[in-house]
């Protein structure tokens, strides 16, 4: 069980990460400052340290040197963003913005403690980083083009633009690209365009001068100046205000920037890599999205297919982070059942491959034995269609043992089977039996009992 240290003055936030940590079966111990960090806990015994940028007393960024080999995460405010890229250059292994996303700090932890497995494995010091790839699973035809298109794109300096729903991966692709380009080794920095508050957006990507505004205390690069010679990722582009468009399309055009406040422009040499959920071009037609800076992005454009179109890459994905949850929680390896392999494959996915990931976590914690078994996803099954669901029931063999006249089975909808597999049997079956034996959830259950007026049975 990994072990990590969360240094963190404000006791709410610290209890809450513990709590999220435990949950997700980390093994934790706390601190309010990095003195009390280094005086009760040798910092060479964990595995990962969380630590907010400001403290009481030294900064979070003291721990890089008093913890050497072990990976330091911080956590900042927005406003301090240009403060966490500082850190990292300092040697912090990533940065993560306060207030976090529960899924999102997760996803970071095990990210950090997976390559930090890799370091160890390979007996590197701890001044070398490992060459990374970050692999995109798939081989539909779709995934296998994109990954050509990648591997070409990788290759020079253009700007992308990387469309897909959300939970698609569509920070995965742009990893994948900068791993794979001739600025591989330097930072790659992301930021969420939606996330960062529309009054501050424009001072954290172009940064600002003192007095520019107020509050702005002080000088400050923004996060485009800090990637200089990298690559930078803005997610969700399409949420960006217009008056930060402009700025950017200078940006891409002349290849500089100038800080709020300030009449010097600065030259840059900065990769954009730009992804989104929305169609940019119908927002240019409704005059949301700038038409000059949509063409711009749209030198190479990849789409990353929902996962409802991937076919058999949905086992394939399904395999491979049941495989990392077990590993994760340090469990034997466990198996689909049949049953769950087929809704898998039938359900629309509309979280993609986040909705997939979070699911099987679930499953895995929830399970009993050796078999994950359909109900325990947590899936709303009611958002299959029927024929869809009338499989299920045939694979359940549901129908044999309802209904006897295949005559009157043709005649029938699939809400009459349900109706009627749940009067016959829910005297002898609890309702999570029921729902089990469905292929659907409890909430399915209840939801369609509401609809279809179907009483609970009187049996205590």
């Amino acid at each position: 069980m990994s072990r990590i240290l969360i240094v963190e003055d404000e006791t709410i936030i610290r209890s809450a990460l513990r709590r999220l940590l435990e949950k997700n079966h980390f093994d934790v111990d706390d601190a309010a400052s990095v003195d009390e960090a280094t005086s009760r806990f040798n910092l060479k015994d964990f595995n990962l340290i969380i630590s907010d940028l400001r403290l009481p007393g030294a900064p979070g960024t003291d721990l890089i040197d008093l913890a050497r080999s072990v990976p330091v995460l911080i956590m900042t405010s927005y406003a301090s963003l240009r403060s966490a890229v500082d850190a990292m250059k300092l040697g912090a292994v990533d940065y993560i913005a306060k207030p976090f996303d529960h899924d999102e700090m997760i996803s970071s932890v095990n990210t950090i403690l997976s390559n930090s497995s890799i370091e160890q494995a390979t007996h590197l010091p701890a001044t070398a980083k490992p060459q990374t790839h970050t692999k995109m699973f798939g081989s539909c035809p779709a995934m296998q083009e994109l990954q050509k298109k990648i591997q070409k794109v990788a290759r020079t300096s253009a700007t992308v633009l990387i469309n897909g729903e959300s939970g698609t991966g569509k920070e995965l692709a742009a990893r994948a690209i900068h791993e794979q380009s001739n600025r591989s080794q330097t930072p790659m920095i992301s930021v969420n365009c939606a996330a960062i508050p529309e009054s501050l957006i424009e001072s954290e990507l172009f940064g600002h001068e003192k007095g520019a505004f107020t509050g702005a205390a002080a000088a400050r690069s923004g996060l485009i100046e800090a990637a200089d010679g990298g690559t930078l990722f803005l997610d969700e582009i399409g949420e960006l205000p217009l008056e930060a468009q402009a700025r950017l399309l200078r940006f891409l055009q002349e290849g500089e920037i100038r800080r709020v406040g300030s009449v010097q422009a600065k030259k840059v040499d900065v990769r954009l890599i730009a992804a989104t959920h929305r169609n940019l071009k119908e927002l240019s037609k409704n005059n949301q999205f700038r038409e000059d800076l949509y063409y711009r992005l749209y030198v190479m454009e990849l789409i990353i297919p929902p996962l409802r179109n991937r076919g058999e890459d949905i086992l394939e994905i399904a395999e491979k982070l049941l495989l990392n949850a077990c590993q994760r929680m340090e469990l034997k390896k466990l198996e689909f059942a049949p049953d769950t392999q087929r809704t898998m494959m039938q359900y629309k996915w509309p979280g993609n491959v986040r909705e997939l990931e979070h699911a099987i976590e679930r499953a895995v914690i929830l399970a009993e034995g050796g078999i994950i078994t359909t109900d325990l996803l947590g899936l709303d099954l009611s958002t299959l269609s029927s024929s869809e669901l009338e499989s299920q029931l045939t694979d359940f063999n549901l129908q044999d043992n309802t209904l006897k006249d295949k005559e009157e089975q043709a005649d029938l909808s699939l809400d009459d089977y349900f109706h009627r597999f749940v009067l016959e049997n829910q005297d002898q079956m609890s309702e999570t039996e029921l729902a089990k034996k469905l292929g659907v959830s409890r909430k399915c259950l209840w939801e369609r009992r509401q609809k279809l007026g179907i009483p609970r049975s009187g049996k205590k």
